[in-house]
């Protein structure tokens, strides 16, 4: 389906029901927090009800955003018209058990996404799912307000890496642009996200920066659930450390293990710079997400794992290799 028939199609729905959830994937980044309050700030201008849940805790660096205080733990008892899940291929990925509501909308931009609601709107292009939030709210004429913008511009920076992932373009920059113009606070946010790190976090990268492995191409390095407990860190202090690693002169593939709580697993975050394709890498072990940005969850233990792991991004490593000169 056309771009512009999906959102034609989602501006009908919205139009046609009073009562909506919105919702998005489990441990919420800023892509899903931004884009589910910018929807948010959009629909209930129109007369809607509207709840935002999560399953998950809220990270503290997201706390600025504009309505953050909006968002409940909890599904609603009733049921509502039309529940909007944002980056999720299924139900299960949005942490709850089940979503009881008339009709699902699934919004996603991951190359990973699935068609598994009432309507899809699939876009691998979009840089963000708060990208084609925005497309929907100038589509729809409604006004983009600062509460909105700031909403929206948190979800553009951090899925984009701060305008430094492959997916960034001139468009990008042209809908960064005007959600300043409408009031987005580009320091707070930044300021907020970026240098508001508890203690606990610091620790913890230092712990993963001494465990770091470096083999030609591939940097991957880990965490225990040891070295969680003596940091004190929680699971959001885990966010942005595979960055470290990805950042290092003539590494083009990364991957950061996490140890899950259950069981001997790890969760991964997968970075890769260029046509390098993690998507494929964490799609083999059940998890998806983009090009160069993709996560999953491998069994232990960490001697298993790792060379599992390393071996695998090697070979994406080497097949976009081939790929370019081929």
């Amino acid at each position: 389906m056309m771009r512009a028939d999906a959102i034609a199609r989602i501006l009908r729905i919205i139009g046609d029901h009073e009562s909506f959830l919105i919702t998005s994937h489990a441990r919420p980044d800023g892509d899903a927090i931004g884009s589910a309050l910018g929807l948010m700030h959009l629909i209930e201008p129109m007369g809607k009800r509207v709840t935002v849940a999560f399953a998950d805790r809220i990270p503290t660096m997201y706390r600025c955003l504009p309505g953050i205080e909006r968002i409940v733990p909890d599904l609603p008892t009733e049921i509502l018209d039309v529940g909007i899940l944002l980056e999720c291929d299924s139900i299960e990925r949005t942490g709850f058990d089940h979503i009881d509501t008339a009709m699902i909308v699934n919004i996603d931009h991951h190359q990973s996404g699935r068609s598994f609601a009432d309507f899809n709107w699939i876009d691998p292009t979009a840089c963000a799912v708060g990208s084609m939030i925005y497309q929907l709210a100038v589509a729809s004429g409604e006004e983009i307000t600062a509460e909105m913008a700031g909403c929206l511009y948190a979800a553009l920076l951090t899925d984009t890496g701060s305008f430094t992932f492959a997916c960034t373009d001139a468009s990008t920059f042209g809908v960064a642009e005007h959600l300043l113009e409408r009031g987005a606070d580009s320091t707070g946010i930044a300021q907020s996200i970026y240098f508001s790190h508890p203690e606990s976090k610091v620790r913890l990268l230092g712990i993963a920066l001494s465990n770091l492995e470096v083999d030609g191409e591939v940097a991957w390095t880990y965490v225990t659930l040891d070295d969680m407990e003596r940091t004190n860190a929680i699971v959001e202090d885990c966010e942005g450390i595979v960055n470290y690693l990805i950042s290092i002169l003539g590494v083009r593939a990364a991957v950061f293990l996490r140890e899950l709580p259950t069981g001997n697993r790890f969760r991964l975050n997968l970075r890769s710079k260029g046509a390098v394709d993690v998507a494929e890498v964490a799609e083999r072990f059940g998890g998806g997400g983009h090009r160069n940005a993709s996560g999953c969850t491998i069994e232990g233990p960490i001697t298993h794992a790792a060379p599992v792991l390393v071996n695998e991004l090697h070979l994406a490593c080497r097949s976009a290799c081939a790929t370019l000169l081929a």
